[in-house]
């Protein structure tokens, strides 16, 4: 055993050795699942510092705890660089998440003084989740339809693209208060511009949930939606490598409420370790380096694509823009469910995901979601992209073949060896913890 957890190795040995194969699980599997990625050392050991320990709730230098004097240049350096790196005129870093940033806003945006006056207007327009949305874009299982009367716009019933003009027919008929751009699992760039247009026309608010692209915005690799939106919200995980976190950024004249809506509308203290971490991957994601690793995720998405459609099998949209990929995989005799299993088996990380105007159910539905932000996080190139599109679609053919699966699977650990993962250093962590949690 290394000594790389001697504090949990004494106090808790069973979470340390769960820590382990996990650690070994992300070394020797390739992680195609889109919203997830590596944060760096720098980013990881902020999350694991002392800061957890600080309750700090309100704002910098306007507190309700006292022995603030280093946590408010921790979350002012945060805001500074979120707005520098966005071009916002105002950040709230303080969101615990993604969803609880999309409910914040929504309070802060929708007045329930006028929804009182019209109480049967439409509050929310989304993106339909099964055609790519998100929960909290008011899909009726989510909180946000509980709370807001919300309606799904949808893609194309043939090309699966957004189709802006009857997104725009539906806002002038339905006049909603806030439409919801902003995606899960769609292929494309999302024209954030026309979305503006349809806004304006239709009366509305626009709030841009960038949750999955934030990094590939923050390093030019897909247009900004923070200059004509009223309110943007992201995670602070996922393209643009940080911790499990949340942000807004709105226009100057929507700050106080959205602050007011985070604290004390939503949150209590906010997590001082993930806003330090927040800052140090904002900064990160400053440099020209960040820069060239988002136009590598979109040139892997791209090479990536080409390899699938090459091995016959189906991609939504025929293709992709930008950090992932949806591929319907019905056309080789497979489930979503079994394909994902196949390539987890195999270690290939994905997840079982729907597809537009999909006839299977959401637990077992049509398609499968990968996309190339990690593997690109790892070094790894359109040669490697080659690879890895020959290795799901043998893993998807061999879904039932428990020794094909393993052969792959040990081709792939062979490529995971050459590419360690941003966060981990040496001594890497063996396979064997992965063979004896889960022998063959």
């Amino acid at each position: 055993m290394d000594d790389r957890h001697p504090a949990l190795d004494a106090t808790d040995p069973e979470i340390g050795q769960l820590l382990r194969r996990e650690e070994a699980r992300q070394f020797h599997t390739l992680k195609l699942i889109p919203s997830e990625n590596y944060a760096s050392a720098a980013v990881l050991e902020a999350m694991g510092s002392m800061l957890t320990n600080k309750y700090s709730e309100g704002y910098a230098r306007k507190r309700y705890y006292e022995g603030q004097q280093f946590i408010d240049p921790i979350e002012e350096l945060a805001v500074a660089r979120a707005k520098a790196l966005f071009g916002a005129d105002h950040a709230n870093v303080q969101p615990y998440s993604g969803s609880p940033a999309n409910l914040e806003a929504y309070t802060a945006l929708i007045d329930p003084t006028a929804k009182a006056a019209e109480p049967d207007r439409v509050d929310i327009l989304g993106l339909s989740l099964p055609h790519g949305g998100h929960l909290t874009h008011g899909w009726n299982v989510s909180v946000t339809s509980r709370f807001f009367n919300s309606a799904a716009y949808t893609v194309h019933p043939e090309t699966h693209l957004l189709d802006y003009d009857a997104i725009r027919t539906q806002a002038l008929a339905l006049r909603p208060r806030v439409i919801v751009a902003g995606a899960t699992a769609y292929p494309r760039i999302i024209r954030f511009d026309l979305f503006a247009e349809i806004a304006r026309e239709a009366g509305a608010l626009l709030l841009c949930d960038i949750a999955h692209i934030a990094g590939l915005v923050a390093g030019g690799a897909h247009p900004s939606p923070v200059p004509v939106a009223d309110v943007v919200t992201t995670t602070t995980h996922k393209t643009l490598r940080g911790p499990r976190g949340g942000m807004i950024l709105c226009k100057a004249e929507h700050h106080k409420a959205i602050d007011r809506a985070v604290f004390p509308g939503m949150q209590g203290g906010p997590h001082n370790h993930t806003t330090a971490a927040i800052s140090v991957a904002l900064r990160e994601a400053s440099t020209p380096a960040f820069q060239r690793y988002a136009e590598r995720i979109v040139e892997n998405s791209r090479a990536l694509a080409d390899v699938l459609l090459g091995e016959g099998l189906r991609l939504i949209t025929g293709g992709s823009d930008n950090h992932l990929l949806l591929i319907d995989v019905t056309v080789l005799g497979s489930t979503g469910k079994i394909a994902a299993k196949a390539m987890d088996i195999a270690g290939l990380e994905a997840n079982a995901n729907t597809v537009p105007f999909d006839p299977r159910k959401p637990f077992d539905p049509s398609g499968v979601r990968i996309g190339t932000p990690a593997l690109t996080s790892r070094g790894m190139g359109p040669a490697e992209m080659t690879q890895v599109g020959r290795w799901i679609a043998r893993a998807i053919r061999a879904s039932g073949d428990p020794a094909a699966l393993a052969a792959i699977r040990a081709e792939v650990r062979a490529l995971c060896a050459a590419f360690p993962p941003p966060g981990l250093t040496p001594p890497f962590p063996s396979a064997r913890l992965l063979d004896e949690a889960h022998p063959a």
